[in-house]
């Protein structure tokens, strides 16, 4: 498989961005390569580091700064230009870890100093994943109407998000190998490329074999489509199109809006998991983090959970 750099689209109704010196736009796209080649990183990830590092040349052209050249300085200043125009703490951090990925490639590379060595990130507020109760998801599994094909799809979809905690993009790509009905598993590609197996658990597998049984031929029609979820046209979902079936099945269960998320039922999993007793490092696996501090968020929503129900029921909360 090969990388190709994507081009700059033009936004209807916005003015063209300025275009990227030769020089800049060779290094951004060498460092995306670079990113892909190593860390099998997704096109969503290498669009957000080729916006974020083309700002900044950008910003430093009218300079005549390189990118490859901006300092400490330079940095700062944009930095501090940012701050003022209202831009986001996290959209700032995401981008000091930018410029130190970039960086860190350039000396391995080449040598030289590293101008985002004493850079401090912002500090970001730790919010909350948000989580439903049990009786919400229960209203949100039932939502669909499983008399027709398109209906038992989508319960097999909401079933599976939250039997196995899987992020939309990892359904969506689910391929119909993936799936192994004997063992009651998925096989998950995660980020960075990561594989992992993941229990479907019996419910989700009944409303999956059912799916299977007879909805998807229907959808399938005379191809064979590689896919396990299937639209009308035989094909696979988008990340897009699963999102908005999750936001109409929840406005059916009389869910807020406010309340949902493209990882609603993945946090309730997790969330869920832990009320049960589940240990934090077996969620881990299941959700795929490569990092324990990731899934320990999760530990503040069941608790923050429990205080609320302390508060609720008992006679001195």
């Amino acid at each position: 498989m090969e990388y190709h750099a994507s081009r700059p689209r033009k936004s209807r109704g916005r003015p063209a961005a300025a275009a990227l010196a030769a020089a800049d736009h060779a290094s951004i796209e060498r460092f995306l390569e670079q990113l892909w080649a190593e860390d099998g990183l997704a096109d969503r990830t290498l669009a957000a580091y080729r916006n974020d590092l083309g700002g900044f040349a950008r910003w430093l052209a009218p300079q005549r700064i390189a990118l490859d050249a901006a300092g400490r300085e330079a940095i700062l200043r944009y930095l501090g230009e940012r701050g003022a125009a209202g831009i986001k703490a996290r959209s700032n951090a995401r981008l000091i870890s930018t410029l130190r990925r970039f960086h860190a490639a350039r000396l391995k590379a080449n040598g030289g100093e590293d101008p985002t060595a004493l850079l401090d990130s912002p500090k970001l507020p730790r919010g909350l994943p948000k989580a439903l109760g049990e009786r919400e998801i229960e209203a949100l599994l039932a939502a669909p109407d499983v008399s027709t094909p398109l209906g038992l799809r989508d319960r097999t979809l909401l079933e599976l998000m939250y039997a196995c905690g899987l992020r939309v993009s990892e359904l969506v790509n689910l391929p119909l190998a993936a799936l192994n009905l004997r063992q009651g598993v998925l096989r998950i590609l995660g980020k960075g490329g990561r594989e992992r197996l993941v229990p479907i658990g019996e419910v989700a597998l009944d409303w999956l074999e059912r799916y299977l049984r007879e909805a998807r031929p229907l959808l399938a029609g005379a191809r064979q489509p590689e896919a396990l979820l299937l639209t009308r046209r035989a094909s696979g979902m988008t990340r897009q199109m699963a999102w908005t079936l999750i936001k109409r099945h929840a406005r059916s269960a009389g869910i807020p809006a406010q309340r949902i998320s493209p990882h609603v039922l993945r946090h309730a999993f997790a969330t869920h998991l832990l009320n049960h007793g589940a240990d934090l490092r077996v969620v881990q696996m299941l959700l795929g983090h490569a990092s324990l501090s990731t899934t320990q968020i999760y530990t503040l929503v069941a608790r923050e959970g429990l205080k609320r129900l302390h508060a609720r029921h008992h006679p001195r909360g």
